[in-house]
């Protein structure tokens, strides 16, 4: 199958409001209820092989598992259909010549979650909960099966993995479960999936295991899942995945669908991927990564043929970013790495999974091939940066085509200069060759009908400065628009410094 055909039949199934993925956790079988004497409700273990019934386990399972739904305020971006004509500024104000405030609208997100104790912890996927950049999370509303409702918080969330965890405002004892090792789950194991699909609560479906540690081709940290035939569908996101022993080994997360709909094939997240995460989240920790600053790509057979490796074992690294721990350590882009702090990189334990679940700080040895010989260097395995930081150093090539976001643009910016601008990291001024002290924003973007398009701004310009005063950041630059304004100038005097040449002052005209 094409591969950019299934990561988008992968991607597609990850939808809020009707999510595909569901969360699976491990416990002793049964879900257990806090009593005043710390007894819990008897074990329900099915014979081995098929079982006659999952009712008894669905019937000790099922109190633990919940239907999560969020309200969420969400900005509507207005575009101004008189943009560019003596009008536009009249556009979006009020009678008296006031700026309408800005206009939203409510949103709502349905999924499912499990909860793992008595005093009301709640596990769900991330995305379940976690409002886009234009919305505000207002409220979380945690459903028992028997219809009660609660207000819950959010506790901890973490995007890199898709977990969050909750906790319910209340006071009352809850019916929880465990999470389970799924280290020792194999194919073929029976699994009973339960959650909320299309908003319908309580829905139980059963399967098999299909594939363990299955990578997606997603890329990433924590593309390894466990695969299940077990119906699975948009609202079971963040649902438990049992095995028959009532243990949580999974939580669902995504499905491949070329519709939207169930065909089978379903994705778990790992409960001894899940539980040390949770464990942090609920403490109120923040997750740090491991990181080491390489672009790699699997060993396929052409490249393995070509350098004499067996398939299915190393990386190989396209490119090293400047200062980052694997630059530190002497890893060029062609090497091959094979292992990390003695694990054998695979396609079923990636170096981005190996270096991840590693401590910032901690050193080890990276056992790599170039130019056909072994080599082992050590690296001080650096911290992960948050994953905006990663999107903007990733995205940013100075020679790439320029396309307009307005969904991601500052509006004023925008409106005013006609360019799109983001922060200036130190690996962005590394890619446009500026000294590493250079404080500035970086054009993204320019609208050839502005001023400042006419007049030869380009993407991979660095603004310094505006009317003399530095500019550090985006909040600046639109700080000292807004003075400009109401100084009444119809202009601003920009301070460019352009690759290879020396800083140049340029006064743009503001758009009326």
């Amino acid at each position: 199958m094409d591969k950019v055909r299934y990561v988008y039949g992968l991607t597609s199934a990850l939808l809020v409001g009707g999510a595909t993925v569901s969360l699976v956790t491990g416990q002793p079988a049964g879900a257990q209820v806090a009593q005043n004497d710390d007894r819990v409700m008897s074990q329900v273990v099915p014979r081995a092989g098929a079982p006659a019934s999952f009712a008894d386990l669905t019937e000790q399972l099922q109190p633990a598992v919940v239907n999560i739904a969020t309200r969420q305020r969400v900005e509507v971006q207005s575009r101004n259909p008189f943009q560019g004509t003596p009008f536009a500024d009249l556009f979006n104000r009020r009678r008296g010549g006031e700026q309408a405030q800005p206009q939203t609208r409510e949103a709502q997100s349905l999924g499912s979650g499990f909860i793992i104790s008595a005093d009301g912890f709640v596990v769900t996927n991330n995305h379940v909960v976690a409002p886009n950049d234009r919305a505000t999370l207002e409220e979380i509303t945690v459903t028992m099966p028997d219809g009660t409702e609660f207000e819950a918080e959010l506790v901890g969330a973490d995007p890199a993995s898709d977990l969050a965890v909750l906790k319910i405002q209340s006071n009352d004892n809850f019916p929880f479960v465990k999470f389970g090792d799924s280290s020792q789950t194999r194919v073929g194991e029976w699994v009973v999936a339960i959650g909320n699909p299309f908003g319908l609560g309580g829905t139980v479906t059963s399967g098999i295991v299909s594939a363990v540690l299955r990578n997606t081709g997603q890329g990433g940290a924590y593309d390894r899942y466990i695969q299940t035939d077990a119906s699975i569908n948009r609202g079971n996101s963040g649902g438990p995945l049992f095995d028959m022993q009532g243990n949580v080994i999974g939580i669902n997360n995504a499905i491949f669908s070329p519709s939207g709909g169930s065909v089978g094939i379903g994705f778990a997240i790992p409960a001894e991927i899940a539980a040390p995460i949770v464990d942090e989240l609920k403490a109120g920790r923040t997750i740090e990564r491991g990181f080491l600053g390489v672009s790699i790509q699997p060993i396929n057979d052409d490249l393995a043929d070509s350098l004499g490796l067996p398939r299915n074992r190393g990386e190989f690294v396209q490119s090293v970013q400047d200062g980052r721990a694997a630059d530190q350590a002497g890893i060029r882009a062609g090497d091959i790495v094979t292992k990390i702090d003695g694990k054998d990189v695979t396609s079923e334990q990636t170096l981005s999974f190996l270096v991840a679940n590693i401590a910032p700080g901690t050193r080890i040895p990276i056992e790599l091939l170039r130019d056909g010989e072994r080599r082992t260097v050590n690296a001080t395995v650096g911290k992960r940066p948050t994953d905006e930081e990663l999107r903007q150093e990733q995205m940013f090539d100075p020679d790439a085509e320029e396309e307009m976001t307005p969904q991601e643009s500052d509006g004023l910016i925008e409106e005013k200069l006609g360019v799109q601008v983001i922060e200036l990291t130190d690996t962005i001024a590394r890619q446009l060759g500026a000294d590493p002290d250079t404080v500035g924003v970086v054009i993204g973007v320019v609208d050839p009908n502005s001023d400042a398009g006419r007049k030869g701004l380009r993407r991979g310009d660095i603004i310094l400065s505006a009317n003399y005063q530095e500019v550090g950041s985006v909040d600046d630059l639109r700080t000292r628009i807004s003075e400009a304004e109401a100084d009444g100038r119809d202009a601003l005097l920009l301070r460019i410094q352009r690759r290879g040449q020396p800083p140049r002052y340029l006064p743009v005209r503001l758009r009326q």
